[in-house]
Formats: C-alpha cells, sequence, structure tokens
C-alpha cells in the first residue's frame, strides 16, 4: 500500500500542472509556443531540465503577481531557473521576436495590415525601488525612477517600449523611441503626441521627425477650460495601453535592475494579452472607464 502510494505521488510530480491565474491555458500556449526557440539535439549539450511552458509560467507569475524571484511558489520552476531564461531570451531577443510576431497575427486576424501606418506616442514615469541602471528625478511629476516611453499602434499594440531615466525629458526620449523607427516599420508616417512634446517653448521635435525619419508628429493639446481627467482623441489609446500593462503588479513600480529587462517585462506583458486575444480568450471589459474605452475603439474602427 506504501508503495502504491509512493508511485501516485510520484507521478502527480511528474504530471500535475500548477494551476493559476497567470498561468498559460492551453490555447494560449499553443499560440506561443512555435514562436519560442527550439534546443536542436545535434548540437549536443544537456536536454532541458524543465519544460518550456513551466519556465513561462513562472516568468508570467512573477509578472501578474508583483513578487521577487525567489518567492515564486515550489511547484513552478526554480526561481534561478526561470530567471536564466528570462535574462537569455531577454538578451538574445527572443520575447521581442515573439512580441512582433504575435503583434502582426494579431493585425492579421483583426483585418488589419500586419503593418502600421500611424502611432501614438507617450510616457509613464514608474518608481524604482531598487536603484540600478539609469535612475533619475522626473521633476514635473516628482517621481524618482525610470520612464516608459511607448510608440503604439491604433488599436494599442506595442510597437517599441524604451525604458529610460525619469530625468530625461520627454522630448528627447521621443528622439529615442523613434530613432530608425521607420527601418522596423517603413509605413509610419503620422505620430500622435500629447502638448508636452511640441509646445512654444521647443517645437524640436516635429522638424527632427520630418528631417531624419519622415514622420508627421501631430499634437493632440487638452483643453484647458476642463479640469480633471480628459478622454483626449486618439491619445487614450496609449493610456490604455499602459492601463493594460498596471494590470500586472511587477509593473506597478520598476523593479529591474536593468532598463533591458524592464523593457522585456513589458513586451512579456503584452505577449500574455495577445496571445489570450488570439486563442480566443480576451478577457471582457469591466467598468465603466474599460468599457467607454472598448466603445470608442470600435466606434474608431468602424470608422476607418
Amino acid at each position: 500500500m506504501v508503495e502504491v502510494s509512493a508511485m501516485i505521488t510520484a507521478m502527480c510530480v511528474c504530471v500535475c500542472k500548477p494551476s493559476y491565474g497567470s498561468s498559460l491555458t492551453d490555447a494560449q500556449w499553443a499560440v506561443i509556443e512555435p514562436l519560442l526557440p527550439v534546443r536542436d539535439p545535434r548540437r549536443a549539450g544537456r536536454p532541458l531540465k524543465f519544460p518550456r511552458r513551466l519556465i513561462v509560467d513562472t516568468v508570467l507569475y512573477v509578472l501578474v503577481s508583483g513578487c521577487a524571484w525567489r518567492l515564486v511558489p515550489h511547484d513552478l520552476a526554480p526561481w534561478d531557473a526561470a530567471y536564466r531564461w528570462f535574462r537569455a531570451w531577454s538578451a538574445d531577443g527572443t520575447w521581442s521576436r515573439v512580441h512582433d510576431a504575435l503583434r502582426e497575427k494579431l493585425r492579421a486576424a483583426d483585418g488589419r495590415d500586419p503593418q502600421p501606418s500611424a502611432a501614438v506616442l507617450d510616457s509613464q514615469s514608474a518608481r524604482s525601488h531598487q536603484g540600478g541602471q539609469a535612475v533619475g528625478y522626473d521633476a514635473g511629476k516628482r517621481v524618482r525612477g525610470r520612464k516608459r516611453h511607448l510608440l503604439v499602434d491604433t488599436c494599442g499594440l506595442v510597437l517599441r517600449a524604451v525604458v529610460h531615466s525619469a530625468s530625461v525629458q520627454d522630448r528627447a526620449g521621443a528622439k529615442l523611441v523613434l530613432a530608425g523607427i521607420r527601418s522596423s516599420f517603413p509605413q509610419v508616417g503620422l505620430v500622435w503626441v500629447d502638448g508636452g512634446y511640441v509646445n512654444v517653448v521647443d517645437a524640436g521635435l516635429v522638424g527632427w521627425a520630418a528631417e531624419h525619419e519622415g514622420l508627421e508628429i501631430v499634437a493632440v493639446p487638452r483643453n484647458a477650460d476642463v479640469k480633471g481627467f480628459q478622454v483626449l482623441p486618439r491619445r487614450w489609446v496609449v493610456e490604455r495601453t499602459f492601463s493594460w500593462l498596471g494590470r500586472c503588479r511587477r509593473l506597478a513600480r520598476d523593479y529591474e535592475r536593468k532598463t533591458a529587462h524592464a523593457e522585456a517585462m513589458i513586451k512579456v506583458a503584452m505577449i500574455r494579452l495577445m496571445a489570450a486575444r488570439l486563442a480566443g480568450e480576451e478577457i471582457e471589459p469591466r467598468g465603466p472607464v474599460e468599457t467607454e474605452a472598448a466603445r470608442r475603439l470600435a466606434d474608431d474602427l468602424n470608422d476607418q
């Protein structure tokens, strides 16, 4: 009887998959798996000790729960193994390749050209807790940490994410994002920004973008007569993307030591979101803000 119990326990350890809210479903994994690098047995080396799906689930657990790497549950992959794969895939561009492939598939599934022709640019200042690379002070928002600069398409999908010091002004940060953008997205010709990027003090970004990147920068100004929150045309799209990222507690602040890892976490969050959509498991909007955002997006898509 003892031997049978031990055999059942051993079998459970091998086949039972941990189930957390952050874990991939079978349909989501079917979307992501073909895009991940596959070990070539002809190149020798040890076989994988932990399945790739378990590694991804462990990274997603850290991302969604916001816990430290060392605090992941024991039924997931060991934290050091998961972090080693996360770091390796950040360095070799795996996260970027998977992210870009899913974005093109999702745009095609929505009946749109895989290559966007317009984009929206904005930044978000995030407090940094652990210090590390490129940490500065944003005097305007009184935040010590980093800025996340996102360039998104008109659906809110990330085209490029750049994380830099919070002390870098928005106009200078915009150049980091837009530099060489036409080589990756040759059809992009129009970028919407807020008034902070183009104002009477410094309108140099418009000339720089036109001369070096062939881009037209269009500012969507805020109505000074209206107090409080405003839903502005086009700009709300990127604000909603920041809201999507905010669902992942790891991105509520900037806990990464390196900016490359901070950018990778943004891409992993978007990979999770896009895989769910491609698997037909998109979460319905909850609350008045998300419901209104979904309605406005549907109206914009119908008008185009």
